[in-house]
């Protein structure tokens, strides 16, 4: 079936989740960051996930911006970092989320090749509206999908329902772009063809559903879309 809707996931794939605390480090009174940045940014994105997958098991589900505070404050206990103005930065910074450099004309020759694009995503919807107009890019996006309609986290089938719902289209349309191996491959395994944009190089998740591409970055992206 031919292509015809692009759904990312936001955090990692649209948006840089370092770049919270690569800028707080970089700022005046938070100079104890300036070791430990990278670490607590890959703690504090590795416990925002976990938190997901057994709130989604457990069914004791709160919004992602709970989550994603409850991560920091692992990530800074296991740093030693105390400073509660620090915490607070770093939230703020969180909510206003670099996009990376090729996300804009990445969307725009989408929309020019007449692709429906959207997010979907873990974040609350006032979290992803602060990082899409953080970003600019509210106008290349048909709808901003967050999993606080059904009150799960992914990879439930619950979340991936959303699109064909939003969207008027069957999966097999659909091409799923996220930066997480296990969201690529569970929805691969929903009926979505899928790319996983694999920044960091890291080896394929060992699951029963693979992705169908694998990229470095999104700038490929519109080619890839234009083959299939």
């Amino acid at each position: 079936m031919p292509i015809d809707t692009c759904i990312f996931d936001a955090y990692g794939t649209l948006f840089d989740v370092t770049a919270a605390a690569r800028e707080a480090a970089a700022e005046d009174g938070f100079e104890a960051l300036a070791d430990t940045w990278q670490t607590v940014a890959r703690d504090w994105r590795e416990k925002q996930l976990q938190y997901t997958w057994l709130r989604a098991v457990t069914g004791e589900h709160v919004d992602f911006w709970q989550v994603t505070g409850d991560g920091l404050d692992w990530a800074l206990e296991a740093a030693d970092l105390s400073d509660p103005k620090l915490r607070d930065r770093l939230m703020q910074l969180y909510w206003d989320l670099t996009a990376y450099p090729e996300v804009p004309d990445m969307l725009g020759a989408l929309k020019d090749a007449h692709k429906a694009t959207g997010i979907l995503s873990n974040g609350s919807p006032e979290m992803l509206q602060g990082a899409v107009t953080s970003a600019g890019i509210g106008r290349l996006l048909d709808h901003v999908l967050s999993v606080e309609s059904v009150g799960v986290f992914k990879p439930s089938s619950k979340v991936y329902d959303m699109v064909s719902r939003a969207f008027a289209c069957e999966a097999g349309n659909v091409l799923f772009v996220s930066s997480n191996g296990w969201d690529a491959a569970a929805a691969k395994g929903y009926g979505f063809t899928t790319v996983w944009v694999n920044r960091q190089g890291l080896p394929m998740d060992r699951l029963d559903h693979r992705p169908d591409h694998v990229l470095p970055d999104l700038s490929s992206l519109p080619a890839l879309v234009g083959s299939l």
